[in-house]
């Protein structure tokens, strides 16, 4: 057997990768960004940089320690970056990634579907109520 490069693995796993099964780690992706909070903070910073103070105003119910979480899960994922500016108080914004740029279209998207479609979707929830 012929030893691979590592870049040959990558691409190797890349042609094996399956989102429906559980130990895939393209699975383990989706169910990042499918996140409700993770789609929030991305379609938020889609305009641009926002501070931590501004995306906690913006992103109403979350709380301190969710969006913390959030946002460290974003940057670990190379989804945003974090930049923090030396001054009295310390400034720290976040920005979305090139890679975070590609996702939030996708997720502004199903945004501004559900902000379409929810009047047509309690509707089908109340006729589906009445007939159980």
């Amino acid at each position: 057997m012929a030893t691979m490069t590592a870049a040959q693995r990558r691409e190797r796993a890349r042609a094996d990768y399956d989102a429906f099964l559980k130990a895939c780690p393209t699975n383990q992706l989706l169910d990042r960004i499918s996140d409700k909070w993770v789609s929030l903070v991305v379609s938020a910073l889609a305009p641009g940089p926002l501070r931590y103070s501004d995306l906690s105003r913006k992103i109403a119910g979350v709380s301190p320690k969710m969006l913390t979480q959030t946002l460290r899960s974003l940057e670990r994922d190379g989804l945003l970056s974090r930049t923090v500016t030396p001054s009295v108080p310390v400034r720290v914004d976040y920005e979305l990634t090139e890679l975070g740029r590609s996702l939030s279209l996708l997720l502004s998207a199903v945004k501004e579907w559900a902000e379409t479609h929810i009047e047509e979707v309690w509707e089908a929830r109340e006729q589906y109520d009445a007939d159980s």
